[in-house]
């Protein structure tokens, strides 16, 4: 099987049995796209069903020495599992390459977050002389009170 035909295949299932967003759907894929990079270079046509361990174990040194953060490999790490744990589902595979691959441990961090005061500023800041003031207005109070993130609204 080519990586194409797995990637397609991946996409819909992602799409339509996870229901998983667009952005969510184009990291998951992008996480395909570096590791077939990565394969094409330095071991040539190696094909899903021929991925090895050692092909995913060097590929995660790779993304060390490239100065990738421990975070973004190991959601990497978890798009490339979720991959082949899809295909040995559609049975494309006969076993699991990534079944031993570890991720780096990695800490929590809490997100930033404003200041009342700088909630209130960026309230006082909007003009509630147009509509879209009123609707801007009601999108931050909204974001603030909820604890939504921007892309969440």
């Amino acid at each position: 099987m080519k990586w194409e035909t797995g990637k397609k295949g991946y996409e819909s299932y992602l799409k339509l049995e996870k229901s998983l967003s667009q952005n969510s759907i184009a990291a998951y894929i992008n996480d395909i796209n570096k590791l077939t990079y990565f394969l094409d270079a330095r071991y040539k046509r190696v094909t899903p069903e021929k991925v090895k361990l050692e092909h995913l174990t060097s590929f995660v040194e790779w993304l060390n020495e490239k100065g990738v953060s421990p975070r973004t490999q190991a959601r990497t790490i978890s798009g490339i599992k979720s991959f082949f744990k899809y295909l040995l589902i559609e049975e494309k595979i006969s076993s699991d390459p990534t079944a031993l691959l570890e991720s780096p441990k990695i800490g929590r961090k809490l997100p930033d977050i404003l200041t009342m005061e700088e909630i209130d500023k960026l309230i006082d800041a909007i003009s509630l002389e147009k509509p879209e003031g009123q609707r801007n207005k009601a999108m931050l109070e909204t974001l603030y009170s909820c604890g939504l993130r921007v892309s969440e609204l």
